[in-house]
C-alpha cells in the first residue's frame, strides 16, 4: 500500500491569512507607526535635543559620550587611521526619549479606545437591562391576565357544578 503524500497547507493557510483583511489593517498600522516614529525622532533630535543641549556642556546630546579609545589621525593626510571607540550616552538617551514619547502616545490612544469601548459596552448592557425589564413587566401583565382568566374559569366551573347539583336535586324530587 502506497502512502498518500500529505499536501502542504502552508500556502492555503497563508492565503486564508491574507484574505481575512486583518493583514491590510496591520500593514496600514506598520506604515503609520513608522511615520509616527520619524515624527517622534524629529521632535527629539531637532527640538528636545537642542533644548537639553543648552544645559549640557557639550552643547548637544549627540556629543555626550565617553571615549574608550580615541581616533588615530594621520598628521600628514588627515585621514583617520583608527576610528574612535566610544559609549554614545547622548544617542542612547535620545533613543530612550523616543521610546517614552512613543509609548506615552500609544498609551493615550489605547486609553481613549478602551474608554470608548467601555461606554459602548455600558450602553449595550443598559439597553439589555431595559429590554429585560420591559419583557419582565410584559410577562407579569400576561401572567396576571392568565391568572384572572383561570380564576374566572374556576368560578364558572363552580357555578356550573352548583347548577348541575340543583338540576340533579330537582330531577331526584320529581321521581
Amino acid at each position: 500500500m502506497a502512502k498518500e503524500k500529505k499536501k502542504s497547507t502552508f500556502w492555503s493557510d497563508f492565503k486564508a491569512f491574507l484574505s481575512r483583511g486583518n493583514v491590510l489593517d496591520m500593514a496600514v498600522g506598520v506604515i503609520i507607526g513608522g511615520a509616527f516614529g520619524k515624527i517622534v525622532s524629529g521632535l527629539v533630535n531637532y527640538i528636545l535635543n537642542p533644548i537639553i543641549g543648552f544645559w549640557v556642556k557639550t552643547g548637544s546630546l549627540d556629543n555626550w559620550k565617553t571615549i574608550l579609545k580615541p581616533e588615530v589621525v594621520d598628521e600628514v593626510t588627515g585621514d583617520v587611521i583608527t576610528a574612535e571607540s566610544a559609549i554614545l550616552w547622548g544617542s542612547w538617551l535620545q533613543t530612550i526619549i523616543d521610546f517614552v514619547i512613543t509609548a506615552l502616545c500609544i498609551f493615550l490612544i489605547l486609553r481613549v479606545i478602551t474608554k470608548a469601548r467601555a461606554i459602548a459596552e455600558r450602553k449595550k448592557i443598559e439597553e439589555a437591562e431595559k429590554k429585560a425589564a420591559e419583557e419582565k413587566a410584559a410577562a407579569e401583565v400576561a401572567a396576571k391576565a392568565a391568572a384572572e382568566k383561570e380564576a374566572s374559569y374556576e368560578a364558572s366551573v363552580r357555578n356550573q357544578e352548583v347548577l348541575l347539583a340543583e338540576i340533579r336535586d330537582l330531577l331526584a324530587k320529581k321521581k
